[in-house]
């Protein structure tokens, strides 16, 4: 009876019994061998690589085994949280292509039917579930302020025991309610802690989807579960969401497996189902001859919105992850070399239980071989999207000139060994930059970049030749005899076999005709097939290059 009484006095205007708000949210109609997942990040800035990865990991249980993913956001932590970071994770997910099922979109409309999915639309949720806690006398109010606590710690410290606020040291654990009355009369503010039936020389048994069998020591300590500014606490919230949106397999951070005592205590408290939990390690980053886990303050390059901002394509970061995720992968992508990544069926006994170090040069080379794979079209589409965002000026070019560069992106993309020249969107611009013609003549007004051991009167010499000698419509063949003939006539040697057995004898060599060929129409040394390029450009671009660099002066 004084338990009702207790609950009646701490949440007065709560009139639901839990068994209404189950009633809510009723069992999902789903296989049992269907998996529902979540990813639940707290809206505290960017989302990070990590959070990125256990994304997708939990996306990827859920839908290969035809079970549900629920993006969720656990924002009643109000003092850290950052405005715009909600619309940043949806975003993310988005453009690294990890759909969820359940959870709120752009506009702030809930997808799904056992929402709110944002945790501080669910207050009154907690509230019925911790009133259920007092009234069978399974949590109480705690009366104890910053300095009650402080002391209590001073304490316990003297005498050598385990800090905290359990058993004997508990000391609202057995308040009446008359003193709580008089307490909140009083205007003192309470929070309310479960009553712990842990204790520190028991253990807690479970198995970790990643790190296999573990043992903990049970949590003794009353935890906070409802703060004093009426929120409930992280521990509290997710497993009353949890429990309600039917949430099976829970993957996350390996900084919480400390926390699993607390939670199995919570769910069995409650009288909920325990979901199995997954802990995985942190991505780590190689600093010098170390490696430690990405800082929010000092690595750009520990955000998602990084990887955005460069230009990986999603669906790279995916693949670069299922290498981190799975050892065995690999040794399938081989095997099903045109294979989505999605067509990998991750097994959790077989992640990464150590922290995986993020290899950039391995990143670089899978998002090379994801965008060698892209068609010509598809390429376009890609950067066009990215660069509309993050590169306007890339943008407003290929909008003007988008068969053009359609033409320049398939060099190279249409043979068995396609090129691999592009690890990221933000290289496009950089390479390529030359085939355009306000690009190239700000670039070249400093001088054009010549081989060391071709002077500009020499080249000069053979880019006229050259272009007395052009023929448009040549195929490859032909056109390559031509460039023979004219080296030959300028006192090059016709191949790099006759240059070696006689070197004295020569300027140099067919490839040096054709570097200065290339310097004149694109003053890069190194491109795609000069051929190739040359027909992309065309011949009226390819003649006014030609006769551009024959006017120029010697920079």
């Amino acid at each position: 009876m004084s338990n009702d009484r207790m609950a009646d006095l701490l949440f007065p205007d709560v009139k639901q019994l839990p068994t209404d708000m189950e009633s809510l949210y009723p069992p999902r109609n789903l296989p049992s061998s269907a998996m529902v997942t979540r990813f639940a990040p707290s809206p505290t800035g960017p989302l990070n690589i990590g959070g990125l990865y256990a994304a997708l990991i939990s996306e990827r249980l859920a839908h290969q085994s035809n079970g549900v993913f629920i993006f969720r956001i656990e924002d009643t932590d109000k003092k850290r949280e950052v405005q715009g970071s909600i619309e940043n994770m949806i975003h993310s997910l988005s453009y690294f292509r990890i759909p969820y099922d359940e959870g709120p979109d752009l506009s702030g409309v809930d997808q799904g039917a056992y929402g709110p999915y944002k945790q501080s639309e669910r207050i009154q949720i907690y509230k019925v579930f911790m009133k259920g806690l007092v009234r069978n006398g399974l949590a109480y109010p705690c009366f104890c302020d910053s300095g009650d606590l402080q002391q209590l710690r001073i304490t316990q410290q003297k005498l050598k025991v385990t800090t905290g606020y359990y058993g004997s040291w508990a000391k609202h654990r057995d308040i009446t309610v008359e003193q709580a009355q008089e307490q909140i009369l009083n205007g003192k503010s309470f929070v309310i802690r479960l009553r712990s039936s842990g204790s520190s020389d028991r253990r807690v048994l479970f198995t970790d989807l990643v790190k296999g069998p573990m043992e903990l020591p049970e949590n003794e300590q009353d935890i906070v579960i409802m703060k004093t500014d009426g929120l409930p606490t992280y521990h509290f919230a997710h497993v009353i969401d949890d429990y309600l949106m039917g949430t099976t397999h829970v993957i996350r951070g390996d900084e919480w497996l400390s926390s699993v005592p607390v939670h199995i205590q919570l769910f069995e408290t409650l009288g909920f189902k325990i979901p199995e939990y997954g802990h995985i390690a942190p991505i780590m980053k190689q600093v010098g001859a170390s490696k430690r886990k990405f800082s929010k303050r000092k690595d750009l390059d520990g955000t998602a919105m990084y990887y955005q901002e460069q230009g990986y394509p999603g669906i790279a970061i995916g693949e670069y992850f299922m290498t981190l995720a799975n050892s065995d992968f690999e040794e399938w992508r081989k095997a099903n070399p045109n294979a989505s990544f999605r067509d990998f069926v991750i097994d959790t006994d077989k992640m990464n239980a150590s922290g995986a170090l993020l290899d950039m040069n391995k990143l670089h080379d899978i998002s090379k071989d994801v965008i060698s794979r892209l068609t010509d079209q598809q390429v376009v589409d890609h950067v066009s999207t990215w660069s509309k965002e993050h590169d306007p000026e890339l943008f407003a070019f290929i909008g003007k000139n988008q068969e053009y560069t359609i033409n320049i992106l398939n060099i190279g993309r249409t043979i068995e060994k396609p090129r691999k020249d592009y690890a990221k969107w933000s290289d496009v611009k950089t390479m390529i930059a030359f085939f355009y013609d306000e690009w190239f003549e700000m670039e070249v007004t400093s001088g054009y970049k010549l081989p060391a051991n071709v002077s500009f009167d020499a080249a000069k010499e053979i880019v006229r030749g050259f272009s007395t000698s052009y023929r448009f419509n040549h195929d490859k063949e032909a056109w390559f005899e031509t460039l023979k003939e004219l080296a030959a006539e300028l006192g090059y040697a016709k191949d790099m076999k006759q240059y070696k057995a006689d070197p004295n004898r020569y300027k140099g060599h067919v490839g040096d005709v054709a570097m200065v060929i290339r310097v004149a129409l694109t003053n890069r040394t190194h491109t795609p097939d000069l051929f190739d390029l040359m027909k992309v450009m065309g011949e009226h671009r390819v003649l006014a290059r030609m006769k551009r660099f024959m006017l120029s002066s010697e920079v």
